[in-house]
């Protein structure tokens, strides 16, 4: 990772979606640095730095809080105090959790700064800095948008005094809106030496277009996009000693916060992987016991997808079963389920038999849950997932899930009177 992460000058505070900036008045204003080719620059460069690093970023917090409240996590110290909440889910989740704390407030701040890249982004004359920048502002604002409503039922668009909540269908339609804004760039937007590298834009842009019309039921264009991908190509957050991966440093390498719940990945019985299924060796360390993490997370300097070729796959088998052709949504689920790790990106392969079992819908979709479940372990998707397969959910019998939803954070509820009230569960 290049170390010209220039952090964002003047950096607002924004605990919640109506705090005023508070400035640092050793440094330069925003209004300086945005007039500076440098200054767009490095803070479209911070924008990375902010998503991916340290225990406030949404990587940290997405992997740890989906994984704890869908069970893929097991908690190994309990003086962790605000995962072992999550770990228990319930009411015991507290609207002071760090964890759900941070993912609030971080991807408020994210979402506020990517905005202010992209007004600024005309101070750049060169085509192919200015595109890049604005596609890579534009990708973190729309993730910021769509890692929001994974977790809370409704989430402030605008940023102001006593801002309202909008819901999570304006708020999905608002993230489609922003990547399908990048698309006439896409062929130009291919980066240069001075920003951070590691995302290929027209692939990963496509990508999230593809989850986020999955998120808001828009089965067409959800097939549409994935269908777009090129699935041979990386886009990945870079990382090295310097900016680590955080659930390595944090977390695998130090065996101190949490670590993969067993070889059932969190899944019941009845979904579990197979022993013969390629893709536990890819996640677990062979032969731990208990079980340790590898894959994506068992050194400092390892890459994180931003998403995976196998959920493209599983986005258009879905789509198909959705769409009751599922004949064809077989096909799509076997090129998962028989995947070599040699035919995959990343090496992920389950190198299995084709599916066997019901050719029902529901048959159906109960497989390509559960291979999402395996082929994206730990990858923060599973509680959206959960809810979108209508899983057992928390508070029922054989709940797969401790919570459904995560309370509003008290610095967001003491600022905004506009906070709806908390779910139960």
């Amino acid at each position: 990772m290049k170390k010209i992460f220039i952090l964002i000058v003047a950096f607002p505070l924004l605990l919640t979606s109506c705090n005023e900036d508070y400035l640092d008045p050793t440094k330069p204003s925003q209004e300086l640095v945005f007039k500076t080719r440098g200054g767009v620059i490095g803070a479209a460069n911070g924008l990375q730095l902010l998503w991916t690093v340290d225990r406030t970023s949404p990587v940290y917090n997405t992997i740890t809080g989906s994984g704890f409240t869908t069970k893929e996590l097991r908690l190994l110290n309990a003086g962790n105090v605000d995962e072992g909440e999550l770990s228990v889910g319930g009411e015991v989740v507290s609207t002071r959790n760090l964890v759900v704390n941070n993912l609030w407030s971080q991807c408020l701040i994210i979402k506020s700064e990517s905005q202010k890249v992209i007004d600024h982004v005309d101070i750049l004359t060169s085509e192919t800095e200015r595109t890049s920048v604005l596609v890579h502002a534009s990708i973190y604002k729309a993730m910021a948008l769509t890692t929001l409503v994974q977790y809370f039922q409704s989430v402030p668009l605008t940023t102001g005094k006593n801002a309202t909540f909008n819901s999570r269908t304006e708020v999905l339609d608002e993230a489609i809106k922003i990547l399908k804004t990048t698309e006439p760039y896409l062929d130009k937007a291919t980066g240069f030496t001075e920003l951070v590298s590691g995302i290929n834009y027209k692939n990963t842009v496509y990508a999230l277009l593809a989850r986020t019309y999955l998120m808001a039921g828009d089965n067409d264009n959800a097939i549409k996009y994935a269908n777009l991908v090129d699935l041979t190509s990386k886009s990945v957050f870079v990382f090295d000693q310097i900016s680590a991966n955080p659930i390595a440093y944090i977390s695998i390498t130090t065996n101190n916060v949490f670590q993969p719940v067993d070889l059932t990945l969190g899944l019941p019985a009845a979904l579990a992987p197979s022993n013969s299924d390629g893709r536990l060796n890819f996640y677990i360390k062979p032969g731990s016991n208990p079980t340790t993490a590898t894959g994506f997370f068992d050194s400092n300097t390892k890459s994180i997808p931003v998403y995976l070729p196998g959920e493209m796959m599983l986005i258009v088998a879905e789509v198909y079963a959705r769409k009751e052709n599922l004949p064809q949504a077989i096909i799509e689920l076997n090129k998962v389920l028989t995947k070599t790790v040699a035919a995959d990106a990343y090496g992920i392969g389950a190198n299995l038999a084709p599916y066997s079992g019901a050719a029902t819908k529901a048959a159906v979709l109960t497989e390509i849950y559960r291979n999402r479940c395996i082929e994206m372990y730990m990858s923060g998707l599973k509680l959206e997932d959960s809810r979108r397969f209508e899983r057992p959910a928390a508070g029922t019998a054989g709940a797969e899930r401790n919570r459904n939803w995560y309370p509003y954070p008290d610095s967001e509820r003491n600022n905004n009177t506009n906070t709806p009230p908390n779910p139960a569960i």
